[in-house]
């Protein structure tokens, strides 16, 4: 894969991000303007000064007008964009390139999605006529099958298997606990998501991610400009985005523990952004934790522990928010919630509070100060069939 990459091109200036949640009280109107008006102030520009928007939705609305119409925008270019679960990071990279390219001076990228009072749990596409191949089990169960794979691979028993999944999950509440725009804000023991019922193969609901309303926004300028907006940019060093060709479904050597897409993304960024070791150079990633076992295995592919390991350390505790390499310090999407389109900028939005050093104390991540660069991984499909993105974004 050759990429060239729009390395310390392009920086983000402002950013904005709602509570995740079930908002009865708000519509997609509501939770757009709340996120694109905290954007605005945090660059101290107003909807004039944007010259272009990319709006990232899967099922909230359809083309610009989902946009321009609850912001009043006139004479603006307003996409609509969709990649499955990757559908807000799909609208930072065309922004960032639309930046790069020179052919708009301010751009904002936006992530909406309204799921709990829409008559739907989740992402449900309507149909699409295939060839017979495509999946016929829930999300749930295919990701389900990861963990008992893993298990066999790498010699984990299931007893130990369900410690990791659920040292996982209590990592992640433990992080949005202490987060006040976090859908689940209480604790969980280890102990306590160990003993809860399966519902899906192996996974008890506690190791699926939640499904929530909210929105995210974020703008974006040419580097050489960001300090007209503010004195402490994140600079886009990567974005990667690989579409798998779905042949996992139908090969039968494809055993569930990798997630190749992921891990074609992870080093076309690593290469753009020039990253040779991740476990020691990035502070901090927010991966896409759509089921426990899912960020078990994202951890290789992202090449933050070898092969076989990850589980090691996890029960060692080296990517809690105090270890040697946070991962999802915000809660994830276990814990912050998972709607659809905001998700891969809201990913973006807590890198920009923790490398920027706004995130408050009992939030801080080991790391700040001493490392300036954090990943984010956000992927959209099932294993086996998938779409996958990449950044690394920096403040040096």
């Amino acid at each position: 894969m050759t990429s060239n990459g729009i390395k310390d091109r392009v920086a983000i200036v402002g950013m904005g991000c709602t509570r995740f949640g079930e908002h009865w009280d708000k519509g997609v109107d509501e939770l757009l303007v709340a996120a694109v008006h905290e954007a605005y102030g945090s660059a101290g520009v107003d909807r004039e000064r944007v010259d272009a928007y990319w709006l990232g939705t899967a099922q909230s609305g359809m083309s610009g007008l989902t946009l321009s119409r609850p912001l009043r925008l006139r004479d603006r270019p307003v996409t609509r964009v969709e990649n499955f679960c990757a559908t807000g990071s799909e609208a930072l990279r065309q922004a960032a390139y639309a930046v790069a390219s020179g052919a708009y001076d301010v751009a904002m990228a936006v992530g909406v999605e309204k799921v709990k009072d829409s008559g739907y749990q989740g992402l449900n596409a309507f149909p699409i006529p295939g060839d017979g191949t495509q999946r016929t089990l829930t999300a749930a169960a295919m990701f389900s099958m990861v963990a008992p794979a893993y298990g066999r691979r790498f010699g984990v028993s299931e007893e130990d298997m369900r410690a990791v999944l659920s040292r996982i999950a209590a990592k992640n509440h433990a992080n949005g606990a202490r987060n006040p725009r976090a859908q689940f804000r209480k604790e969980m023991s280890v102990e306590r998501l160990s003993a809860m019922p399966p519902v899906a193969g192996g996974l008890s609901v506690y190791d699926c991610a939640g499904v929530a309303d909210g929105a995210a926004a974020a703008v974006v300028v040419r580097a050489e400009e960001a300090h007209r907006y503010t004195d402490r940019p994140l600079l886009i060093k990567a974005l990667s985005l690989v579409a798998g060709d779905g042949s996992g479904l139908t090969d039968p050597e494809y055993d569930y523990t990798t997630f190749p897409e992921v891990a074609a993304s992870a080093a076309d960024a690593y290469r753009q952004a020039g990253v040779v070791s991740p476990r020691d150079e990035l502070a901090m990633a927010e991966v896409h934790d759509c089921f426990t076992p899912t960020e078990l295995v994202l951890m290789e592919d992202l090449g933050l522990a070898d092969r076989g390991t990850a589980w090691k350390r996890v029960l060692a505790g080296d990517f809690d928010r105090e270890g040697e390499l946070p991962v999802n310090p915000d809660g994830g999407l276990k814990s912050f919630g998972h709607p659809t389109g905001a998700s891969g900028l809201r990913m973006v939005f807590e890198a920009w509070l923790q490398l920027r050093g706004e995130a408050p104390p009992e939030r801080r991540i080991s790391t700040y100060g001493s490392r300036s660069l954090a990943l984010t991984q956000n992927l959209g499909g099932y294993p086996g069939e998938m779409v996958s993105f990449v950044s690394v974004l920096g403040t040096r």
